[in-house]
């Protein structure tokens, strides 16, 4: 995603001066920052771009950052405006986040008069989630399932822009402000920044606190938050006077070790959104947020990035209707996972459905327990597996390596390593990268270099990122399962 330059500056003294904060021990003593004893920005270039880095050691479990009810901007509290609140009252049949959208737009059109300038000057200008997705983007995903969900995501913004046009227009809402290209950019602001709070369905725009980037949930525990989870927590729990718990911050010495369910939340108590340490983090390491378990298409919809190490990452296969009769796993629970391992689910209504029909009923307990049947049945098991992989990869208009070269070559150019001409590219990138300009109104090389075609290219290369992933995960598959015939097969021989 791109990012104008924003005046970081005025962002986090207007941040300080509403509340916002990262000390939790006593207030700011100064009004320049809200950020100085737990939190400072910086730039990531390979993990997320601008975040937010550990000011010193951080202890898991920490409250780092609280922002409190009235920074966060919600339906509540734009709509106090009594022009916008009595003009949305006249259109109830708007969503949620049809509304905080309008309602975005509608402060951005106010400029410097908003209350929320500072905050609104420093959100992306653009994003690349799937409805921004053009059609050669969206083609060059090559899978149909991918396909499928880009052209919904599309209809899906286009319908909504359509339905809350009125309302912009009944605003007086600048008529920039009023384009498709608009709503895409408020729609994906709220997709990819709303956090959760329980009385709002549509989130809340949450100033500095929506600077975290992303950690995927399942990442491998580091030694010291597996010790720590076995002796002792980053916060402790205090009774309070009407019997709730309360955490004890910034680094006091913890009595027990209790577990968090999630980075942070809105605290009734205090009235404010609290950010907590999801592990510990030595001082100057980004501090990342988990926003929920996503799949690579799902982050790609939602947030407009994907992950090259996506543990919640999956891939579903064809399968036949007799397949999915003859077992009692749902569908969603079928797949192959990241490494390229077929999920449990997976494994077991295969084992069944390559099973004799009138044998099922007898070893039905066996597959739903995760055995084996016999080495020939796991044996066809994973040939079917690994049969349909392959017919997958070779529908596919490029290879795994194709992609990987191309992928190469993009990476090459828009970092300008040396100058790189197009003769330097290998033949079959560079045709893709001519078709890429011609889909763009481009012929000349040169092109590359203007802010329009990056912005495509950054798309493009989203989309054979993704579908690289893909083919990786059913190539990994591919050898799990020979490895798992010849296992299983040498097994069988040992024993005859």
């Amino acid at each position: 995603m791109e990012r104008e330059e924003g005046n970081l500056e005025v962002l986090l003294q207007w941040a300080a001066e509403i509340g916002i904060s990262d000390s939790t021990t006593s207030q700011n003593t100064t009004l320049h920052s809200c950020l100085h004893h737990s939190l400072f920005v910086s730039d990531f270039p390979t993990a997320g771009g601008r975040g937010l880095a550990a000011a010193r050691d951080l202890r898991k479990g920490e409250l780092i950052l609280k922002v409190p009810k009235s920074a966060l901007m919600t339906r509540e509290t734009v709509l106090k405006d009594d022009k916008l609140s009595i003009a949305v009252n006249a259109h109830s049949f708007l969503s949620p986040i049809q509304i905080l959208a309008v309602c975005l737009l509608y402060e951005m059109g106010k400029g410097r008069s908003s209350w929320w300038y500072p905050y609104l000057m420093n959100l992306p200008r653009s994003y690349d989630i799937l409805a921004t997705f053009g059609e050669f983007e969206k083609q060059a995903l090559q899978v149909d399932d991918a396909i499928w969900a880009t052209e919904k995501a599309i209809s899906n913004a286009e319908s909504e822009w359509k339905t809350a046009t009125s309302l912009m227009e009944e605003l007086n809402i600048k008529s920039r402000l009023r384009t498709f290209r608009a709503w895409l950019w408020a729609s994906a602001t709220i997709s990819s920044r709303t956090l959760h709070v329980p009385w709002d369905e549509a989130g809340c725009l949450c100033p500095v606190g929506d600077l975290f980037n992303y950690a995927a949930p399942g990442e491998v525990l580091s030694r010291e938050d597996l010790d720590c989870q076995i002796h002792e927590s980053s916060f402790k729990v205090n009774p309070s006077s009407s019997g709730s718990s309360k955490c004890t911050l910034d680094g006091e010495q913890p009595e027990s070790c209790s577990q968090r369910l999630t980075d942070g939340g809105f605290e009734e108590d205090v009235a404010a959104y609290c950010f907590y340490a999801r592990r510990h983090y030595n001082k100057g390491e980004q501090v990342l947020l988990g926003y929920g378990t996503y799949t690579n298409m799902e982050l790609l919809e939602h947030y407009g990035f994907l992950l090259d190490e996506n543990p919640n990452e999956k891939v579903f296969i064809p399968l036949e209707a007799k397949l999915c009769f003859s077992s009692s796993w749902p569908k969603e629970s079928m797949y192959i996972d990241q490494v390229g391992k077929p999920s449990f689910a997976l494994l077991s209504g295969l084992r069944l459905w390559l099973t004799q029909p009138n044998q099922r009923r007898y070893v039905a307990h066996l597959v739903y327990s995760g055995l084996q049947l016999s080495p020939e049945n796991e044996i066809l098991v994973m040939r079917w597996i690994s049969n349909t992989c392959k017919s997958i990869l070779k529908s596919l208009p490029t290879s795994f390596e194709e992609d990987s070269l191309l992928l190469s070559a993009i990476d090459k150019l828009q970092d300008g390593v040396g100058h790189l001409e197009m003769e330097d590219l290998s033949s079959s990138s560079t045709a893709h990268i001519c078709a890429f300009l011609e889909a763009n109104g481009e012929y000349d090389p040169k092109s590359l270099s203007s802010r329009k075609i990056k912005r495509a290219m950054d798309r493009w290369r989203l989309a054979i990122h993704w579908r690289l992933r893909y083919k990786k995960i059913l190539s990994s598959c591919i050898s799990y399962c020979a490895e798992i015939i010849d296992s299983v097969t040498c097994q069988h021989i040992s024993l005859e």
